[in-house]
């Protein structure tokens, strides 16, 4: 069932997941789209989350997102500087200005980084982990995930998990997605994009999220605000139907549909390098969990089992 419209404003939207926003050239969105959108999600009973440019949207497009209850997502470079101190999501694409930033407990913040860009520049997330609430850590590059990177992708968590491991000492219960999701999920949470989510963009298509609007090599639309939803094959995108994903336990996994149909070709099926990520992440999470236990109780009735495979494929083939 559906839950979340994502309206993206312009062409030029932030991407605050793992596909690229390529486009330099500004394409607002027509007012009168954007009225029907949210008109639309009032009649579905649709949270509504809205990708900004960095340039100043006008004001008349401000009153109408005002008058209705949304969720603000812009980077951390937009030009309107109140959204920006206001926004509920504010996204970086690099870490080269964090050290400047103004960070706050009230917002939540997504990082786009590569594994190398992560790997080499921890460091420069501890200093902001005492004053923000939740970080959100997308890597842009997981296709290129080679196996040679899980070692040092799982020591630069652990090194991560040592600093949130303090954190939760000094009382400060900090969420960073691909270490703490794990251990407060007791099912999938997933993206759910074409189930739960989709979104509406400047040319007033719907589509099963961003990505697919973006990414001309995998663009297709699902509908359109004036005639409604058309999704071919709905079940595809429920977990029910995804056969690899409905027994895993990695319940932080995104199991991003975009990269999935990037990959495999199918929206249900993720690849080797998606699955594989987000099993050391989980077993890094379990590794925090101890850690955490050792300052004192937590989470008694949680526990994340020992696997001895990072590929749930390979579980398959041995049954």
């Amino acid at each position: 069932m559906l839950k979340y419209l994502i309206v993206q404003l312009d062409d030029t939207s932030v991407s605050f997941c793992h596909y690229e926003n390529d486009r330099t050239k500004a394409n607002l969105i027509p007012l009168d789209t954007l009225k029907e959108a949210i008109f639309w999600s009032m009649k579905e009973n649709l949270t509504l989350q809205f990708l900004y440019p960095d340039y100043v949207i006008p004001e008349e497009y401000k009153s109408e997102i005002a008058k209705t209850f949304h969720a603000d997502i812009v980077s951390s470079t937009c030009e309107d500087e109140n959204l920006r101190k206001t926004a509920d999501v504010v996204v970086f694409d690099s870490l080269a200005s964090i050290k400047f930033f103004p960070f706050n407990k009230e917002q939540s913040y997504v990082f786009r980084l590569t594994l190398s860009e992560l790997r080499d520049n921890t460091q420069m997330l501890y200093s902001i982990l005492p004053k923000v609430d939740r970080i959100n850590i997308v890597l842009i590059d997981v296709l290129s995930f080679k196996d040679d990177d899980k070692s040092s992708y799982f020591e630069c968590l652990s090194s991560l998990s040592d600093k949130i491991a303090n954190e939760y000492k000094d009382g400060h219960s900090i969420q960073v997605n691909l270490l703490t999701d794990r251990m407060l999920l007791d099912s999938m949470n997933n993206c759910n994009a074409g189930d739960e989510t989709i979104a509406l963009c400047p040319d007033g298509n719907f589509y099963v999220c961003p990505a697919f609007y973006c990414d001309d090599d995998v663009r297709f639309n699902i509908g359109n605000i004036t005639d409604g939803l058309v999704v071919k094959n709905p079940q595809l995108y429920k977990l029910d139907f995804a056969p690899i994903c409905r027994i895993c336990d990695t319940y932080q996994c995104r199991r991003c549909i975009w990269m999935n149909k990037k990959s495999t070709l199918e929206v249900n099926t993720p690849s080797r390098e998606q699955c594989v990520v987000a099993h050391i992440e989980r077993n890094a999470s379990r590794k925090l969990l101890k850690k955490i236990r050792e300052i004192g109780t937590f989470l008694p009735e949680k526990e994340i089992e020992h696997i001895d495979y990072l590929d749930p494929f390979e579980k398959l083939l041995l049954r």
